[in-house]
């Protein structure tokens, strides 16, 4: 996030998109619950009627995979109506000219048959927006997870951008992060294109830099990603043969399923690390027990970039070790350097030693988790806002973007819209929710929410079972009809093995990051 979840409380007009914050981040949504109670005015864009939507001033319920087109349109109207911030672009930004150039083409008027909403909503989005002192954008997986990711992301830098709403409070660019310490794991490098502290790993300078650090010669070139990697699985040439998966349900989580699990059971060895023997564990020729965070001491850095020192509450169970202890110990039995740690203080302080952003801290330091990175040196309050004075590159860039629909849409074959998400009861795979019985009494199975006017078309009824198939598999679900989702869009979250929705999913992926695009898939439906 560029600004601290305490900005949330602050905004006079939130742009939500692509984002389920009261069902998959409740607690940062009270804040903007606060914000609202205060008089803010909310925009949500979402394809579903979730409970975000319902507390918002305007819904746009955009057709899955259109965000590109509102966002070109949003800009064309704020471009039109002079509420851009001349003094900020011309202080502080690069090539917005051209920017503002491009957007005269894409009216809502043309905006709306993609998109699927009135041109008059567009338009009142935008001047709401452009209008706001501060207007701030929280977004989610529902933006990145596309083949136009990348596009989406850049396409809300430029609305930041052309209004100003950078640096300051109450405003930001905010993409809630989905997992605790997803942000951490960026930071140390689980990344294919950069080092720890977001140092690029095609960089010479910075590749000798690690291979120093490392006492072993790292090539200056940027990593593979897990969808390069599980594609070269078991090639005789130039193939994978062995992996190890840290804490990751990947059969369940990854898209197309039967590719997944086709590609792990190619391999000469898999490990697995995690706290549970879950479907990915089933298919390993050795599974290491970890502890779980309140067995654990640790760091984790999360969604506002805020460095939290992890205390062991309990004693560890049975044999499991931390997962720094079961890396390192593979490492030294396989003759690496480097990895004579002895504690997960050692761990942290090595990697403030070598990321510039984390370079002001250390393990004592952060003893009451109160420093927001970059924290470039010792007297370093922390960076709570970013942005403030001046980006890191110079300049904010805008980008030219163009709209170019989903991989695959909807034919005659396959003539609805399937998007996935999550649900507020079960957290990502239910590995460890699933076995609550208190939250398996909230959340027992999985359903396919179907509008009310398909269900009476398809001539279905709520509790019945019907077989949805994608171009690449095909399963079983309940049906649960609902106003939340629109007609013609069905809705599924991937949380239970017993009903494999990625088997459907994964058309396509992000040219750029190879995100898969998980919110977009085109499916037929049959009675059972």
């Amino acid at each position: 996030m560029s600004n601290p979840l305490r900005d949330m409380e602050h905004p006079d007009v939130i742009f939500c998109i692509g984002t389920n914050m009261t069902e998959c981040h409740p607690v940062a949504a009270t804040r903007l619950k606060k914000a609202i109670a205060k008089g803010a005015k909310m925009i949500v864009a979402d394809p579903r009627e979730i409970h975000l939507a319902k507390l918002a001033d305007l819904h746009l319920p955009i057709r899955v995979g259109s965000d590109v087109a509102l966002l070109l349109a949003m800009a064309h109207v704020i471009a039109r109506e002079g509420l851009i911030d001349r003094e900020f672009m011309d202080a502080r930004t690069a090539d917005g000219e051209a920017f503002l150039a491009h957007v005269r083409d894409f009216t809502p008027e043309w905006a709306s048959p993609i998109c699927e909403i009135p041109a008059a909503d567009i338009e009142t989005a935008a001047l709401w927006f452009g209008c706001g002192k501060p207007s701030a954008i929280y977004y989610t997986l529902g933006i990145t997870e596309h083949i136009c990711g990348v596009d989406n992301v850049q396409s809300l830098c430029n609305l930041a951008l052309m209004t100003g709403n950078l640096g300051i409070e109450g405003g930001g660019i905010n993409p809630m992060r989905g997992q605790n310490n997803i942000q951490g794991a960026g930071d140390c490098g689980a990344v294919p294109n950069n080092f720890p502290g977001f140092q690029p790993c095609d960089n010479p300078e910075f590749a000798a830099k690690f291979s120093e650090a490392y006492r072993t010669d790292i090539e200056a070139i940027r990593g593979i990603t897990k969808v390069t990697a599980l594609d070269l699985c078991g090639k005789e040439e130039g193939g994978i043969h062995a992996i190890l998966i840290d804490g990751e349900n990947t059969v369940v989580t990854d898209p197309d399923m039967n590719h997944c699990r086709h590609a792990l059971q190619s391999l000469d060895h898999l490990v697995v690390i995690d706290l549970f023997l879950t479907e990915t564990a089933q298919l390993a020729d050795v599974v290491f027990p970890a502890t779980g965070f309140a067995e654990t001491d640790g760091v984790q850095t999360n969604t506002e970039r805020r460095v939290q020192r992890l205390r062991a509450a309990v004693p560890a169970v049975g044999e499991s070790k931390p997962d720094w202890w079961i890396v390192s110990q593979i490492a030294k039995r396989m003759g690496t350097p480097g990895f004579e740690f002895e504690s997960a203080k050692e761990v942290f302080n090595e990697l403030c030693s070598l990321s510039p952003i984390y370079a002001g801290l250390d393990w004592d330091r952060i003893e009451n988790s109160e420093y927001q990175w970059p924290v470039p040196h010792k007297d370093h309050p922390g960076t709570p806002r970013l942005h403030e004075q001046e980006f890191k590159n110079g300049r904010g860039l805008f980008k030219i973007i163009g709209y170019r629909d989903p991989a695959e849409v909807i034919d005659r074959e396959f003539p609805v819209w399937l998007t996935t998400g999550r649900r507020l009861q079960s957290y990502h795979s239910r590995t460890q929710t699933g076995r609550s019985e208190g939250i398996d009494y909230l959340l027992s199975e999985e359903t396919l929410e179907v509008n009310p006017d398909d269900a009476k078309a398809w001539s279905l009824a709520d509790g019945e079972f019907v077989k949805m198939a994608s171009r690449r598999g095909e399963i079983q679900i309940k049906v649960r009809v609902t106003d939340c989702s629109p007609k013609g869009t069905v809705f599924a979250s991937f949380s239970f093995a017993s009903v494999p929705v990625n088997i459907l999913t994964g058309s396509g992926y992000d040219p750029v990051t190879q995100t898969a695009e998980l919110k977009v898939c085109p499916v037929r439906i049959a009675k059972i």
